[in-house]
């Protein structure tokens, strides 16, 4: 089969959206398919395009038996808003050309990877003019997000966005998603039943496993037998709501015990370095190689995934999956009744957003109960071996692909 994905974010990209793009192209090609990607240079989650990606601004090259075309993009330096509109319009204008080189190719499939939603039209059109079958994925619900976030206060501007993305959602053969409550908002938005279907995030549960012995990132940080890491990795933006875990940390700061470990980089680096400088239990590390995920969510005694009351339902983390396949409980800042909290309270614990002082003794508490650290740990790991094994996940992908292969749907949706 062959299977054309866009993608604004791509592998080598090592988190997000760019990681599972990139581990399901591969994952594609591996099994004999012929894949193709376009796709940004890597820009995330620095949010600038790495010094080697930025000339040629246009460019083709193979990644682990992939074809992948690069188109550029404007990155802001701060993005938010009407900036990061932008952002995503000028790479969906940028890589007109290169989707438009795909089309003498004639997939067999297009896999659009959103966000961005702004990608889809021509991802759409390119299936239509092609033959192929038009998937869409839906990773984040954007119009969601900006509608929660005040980024769309005109009423008229609230309902021309959320009617074109009715109108798109409803134009393809397939829109997926990564959880239960976003594909039942797919539902809402007038998306056939028969069109929506599941595609969660997986773990790779065989390379990230529950350690053996203590992570050399103990040995790295100069952490002593007794301490205990509560860590968080991933990007550092406000959609995280990532100041709560600085101001549980102050709440903390007299349990030489307990250490906070943020991992990444991102838009909030200039904030969390100036707590870091005034907290001696809050550690920064840079973005950690790939080959190294494992000892790195290792290093946690306890997981940490906060998440802004605006996202908290429009969104299924990623970095859930392999937290839970690390085998170590999590504790999530989110309300009862969401998705992320029917998953998390199986595993860890949930605190309200940005309650800074109920995760401090929710963490607290855990820490002085290795018993049932232990408990939820072997049930965070017990989930992902049984709900988002890689290979589970994407042989359903596949046989979907399959199984509607050549039926692409050309009537009028209205």
């Amino acid at each position: 089969m062959k299977i054309l994905v866009y993608s604004t974010n791509f592998a080598p990209e090592p988190v997000g959206i760019g990681k599972y793009s990139g581990e399901m192209a591969a994952w594609l090609a591996a099994r004999g398919h012929e894949v193709r990607v376009v796709c940004a240079p890597p820009y995330y989650p620095a949010w600038q395009v790495d010094a080697g990606w930025r000339r040629p601004a246009w460019r083709q090259h193979t990644w682990q038996g992939v074809r992948v075309w690069r188109a550029p993009l404007w990155v802001p330096r701060h993005p938010g808003g009407l900036k990061r509109v932008l952002h995503l319009a000028s790479f969906a204008l940028a890589s007109l050309p290169a989707m438009l080189r795909q089309w003498a190719w004639r997939p067999d499939a297009v896999i659009v990877v959103a966000p961005a939603l702004l990608c889809a039209p021509m991802g759409w059109l390119t299936a239509r003019a092609t033959g192929a079958q038009a998937w869409l994925h839906v990773q984040d619900f954007e119009v969601d997000v900006a509608l929660q976030m005040g980024l769309l206060r005109h009423a008229a501007l609230r309902r021309t966005a959320l009617g074109l993305e009715s109108w798109l959602l409803r134009r393809f053969d397939t829109v997926s998603t990564i959880s239960g409550r976003m594909l039942a908002h797919l539902r809402r938005k007038g998306v056939d039943e028969a069109r929506g279907c599941l595609f969660p995030n997986w773990a790779d549960v065989q390379t990230v496993r529950p350690l053996a012995g203590p992570s050399p990132y103990r040995a790295e940080l100069g952490l002593a037998d007794g301490v205990r890491v509560a860590l968080f990795s991933g990007t550092w933006n406000a959609k995280q709501g990532l100041d709560v875990i600085a101001r549980a940390a102050q709440h903390l700061a007299h349990r030489s015990d307990i250490v906070f470990v943020v991992c990444g980089q991102g838009a909030m680096q200039a904030e969390l370095e100036q707590a870091a400088r005034r907290l001696p239990n809050l550690r920064l590390l840079p973005l950690q190689p790939l080959e190294r995920l494992g000892d790195l969510l290792g290093l946690a005694d306890v997981h940490l995934l906060p998440q802004s009351v605006e996202a908290e339902d429009l969104v299924l983390p990623s970095k859930l999956t392999n937290m839970l396949a690390s085998g170590r409980p999590v504790i999530a800042t989110c309300r009862e009744g969401t998705e992320l909290a029917d998953v998390v309270s199986r595993c860890g614990a949930c605190v309200p957003p940005g309650d800074d002082r109920a995760l401090a003794a929710t963490l607290a508490s855990l820490m002085d109960s290795p018993s049932r650290r232990l408990t939820l740990g072997q049930r965070a790991r017990a989930h992902a071996e049984q709900h988002i094994d890689r290979d589970a996940v994407l042989s359903a992908l596949l046989a979907r692909l399959a199984a509607t292969e050549g039926r692409t749907d050309t009537r009028t949706v209205p």
